[in-house]
């Protein structure tokens, strides 16, 4: 049986910005749409089927929330990847569910979707 190495995840500079989430082991991703119980990420990482990455939600700077306040740097977040896939630029396709999120996360999410879409 023959192995194969891995393939390198892009360097950050490869896949362009602006990001939406710095994953806690590396990489970072952008929301590219998010609906109800669904969120698709394009991601410098790939993460299996069934796994769950942890990140920290990055906010553009001087962002306010609803009260006219400088909102949080980062929220965190946890995704539960039900699929991943390479896409020919080198970045990778992360199709799941986020999990355990406040409103707030929610709110930003989809406010990042809408700009990404």
């Amino acid at each position: 049986m023959t192995t194969r190495a891995p393939s390198p995840a892009p360097a950050p500079s490869s896949v362009p910005g602006p990001w939406h989430i710095a994953w806690v082991k590396g990489g970072h991703a952008r929301v590219a749409s998010i609906a109800v119980d669904a969120i698709v990420l394009s991601s410098t990482i790939p993460s299996p089927p069934g796994s769950r990455l942890e990140g920290r939600l990055l906010v553009e700077a001087g962002a306010t929330d609803a009260t006219g306040e400088t909102a949080a740097t980062s929220a965190t977040i946890r995704v539960k990847i039900h699929g991943s896939k390479r896409q020919p630029d080198g970045a990778f396709i992360l199709e799941g569910r986020v999990l355990d999120a406040t409103r707030e996360v929610r709110a930003r999410l989809a406010l990042a979707g809408a700009a990404a879409g």
